[in-house]
């Protein structure tokens, strides 16, 4: 008989934060010695916080109070925000529709075209919040609103699809071109989402100023079950992270790595970091903020396709100000409030006085940290 080549054979094992441990060494330090700045795409941050280009999270107003807390939030360039003059009212029919109608509602939300007037006036708005300027279109919008945006004052620029490749190939139109645009654009271009390494390694080449990890984690995204693709986060960020660390030893070059969705808790984003991440974007976390446009609920991105959604809208509730989710004090025990001290205390448990040091600290698969010995607390949920 001849040999058999079976791709279930050649499955590679890959992990999610369920699936790891950060593992104590032999040092600790003060939490209040933690140093969590950094400059990321010339934006000077605090904290290492993304706010993400949904609309449910983010507006001017709430763009400026993640400022003012050391973060910086990305505004949707082709959401409600940039379609109506006052978007309160379609963002609180979407909030409230009946499970059944909401479908129908996003699409028409959707419908009205994207407006240069109103770009530029959000970008205004923004600036006037106190906050750099981050604004995101897809691919497919990206030549008309990228340097229209840069023109109006924005500050970066992400290009965001649900999976950014190096090489697109299409024959009904002539697809963007990273290198040219990224060339031609005088503000930084980012650009996501990835989860290949070698993806990451060609957009670096091509001129991005940071990679975005992650395909289809977030709460409210439903790219994995819809299109069955996906890889769990902490393999994909340690392997765009490994690509980013070679292309700084070939070029001397940076480029940041943001773990992008499928984190809740603290823990969450300390074992984000450790897998190699620079920067963290949070969605549905900050949608339950009382600063959320989004009254307590939150929707992918491709939730209003009319034709294959590929996100949904969840209920995630309001249960503080955004300084409380970030920096509490915390009214639950599940990790899921004052995210920036529990990384700050996950950091100093860890030794890792820099987020460059917690890149480098031990990760163990460890799937039973899950359960083991936590047996009374799942009986008193």
């Amino acid at each position: 008989m001849p040999p058999f080549d079976s791709k279930v054979d050649r499955i590679r094992p890959t992990y999610g934060f369920e699936d790891v441990s950060l593992a104590p060494g032999t040092e600790t330090i003060e939490p209040n010695d933690v140093e969590l700045g950094q400059a990321f795409c010339g934006i000077d941050l605090a904290i290492p916080i993304l706010a993400a280009a949904m609309d449910a999270v983010v507006d001017p107003a709430f763009a400026g109070a993640l400022a003012h807390l050391g973060g910086l939030a990305i505004l949707n360039l082709e959401g409600v925000q940039a379609r109506y003059d006052d978007p309160a009212e379609i963002l609180a029919r979407i909030a409230t529709a009946p499970d059944d109608e909401v479908q129908g509602i996003l699409a028409d939300a959707y419908a009205p075209p994207v407006r240069d007037d109103l770009v530029a006036t959000r970008i205004a708005e923004i600036h006037a919040a106190g906050s750099k300027a981050a604004v995101a279109a897809t691919p497919a919008a990206a030549r008309r609103w990228g340097p229209f945006a840069a023109e109006h004052g924005a500050d970066l620029f992400l290009v965001q699809s649900q999976v950014s490749s190096a090489r697109h190939l299409a024959t009904a139109y002539d697809p963007l071109s990273l290198a040219e645009f990224t060339r031609f654009m005088p503000i930084p271009v980012a650009v996501g989402n990835t989860t290949s390494a070698e993806a990451a390694y060609r957009l670096m080449e091509q001129g991005a100023a940071a990679v975005f990890v992650g395909v289809g984690p977030g709460a409210a995204c439903t790219t994995r079950e819809v299109l069955g693709i996906g890889i769990p986060q902490v393999t994909a960020v340690s392997d765009v992270a490994a690509a980013r660390d070679a292309y700084l030893r070939e070029t001397g070059r940076y480029v940041p790595v943001v773990a992008d969705g499928g984190m809740r808790r603290g823990g969450e984003l300390a074992k984000a970091i450790a897998a190699g991440a620079d920067v963290l974007m949070l969605g549905s976390p900050l949608a339950r903020a009382e600063e959320a446009p989004g009254h307590g609920v939150n929707w992918g991105m491709a939730a209003p396709s009319p034709v294959l959604p590929r996100g949904t809208r969840i209920k995630v509730g309001t249960v503080g100000t955004l300084e409380k989710l970030l920096f509490g004090p915390a009214g639950v025990s599940d990790g899921s409030q004052n995210l920036v001290g529990a990384l700050r205390q996950s950091m100093a448990a860890l030794g890792a006085r820099t987020l460059r040091d917690m890149q480098a600290v031990e990760m163990v698969y460890a799937p039973s940290v899950q359960t083991e010995g936590k047996s009374w607390q799942g009986r008193s949920r």
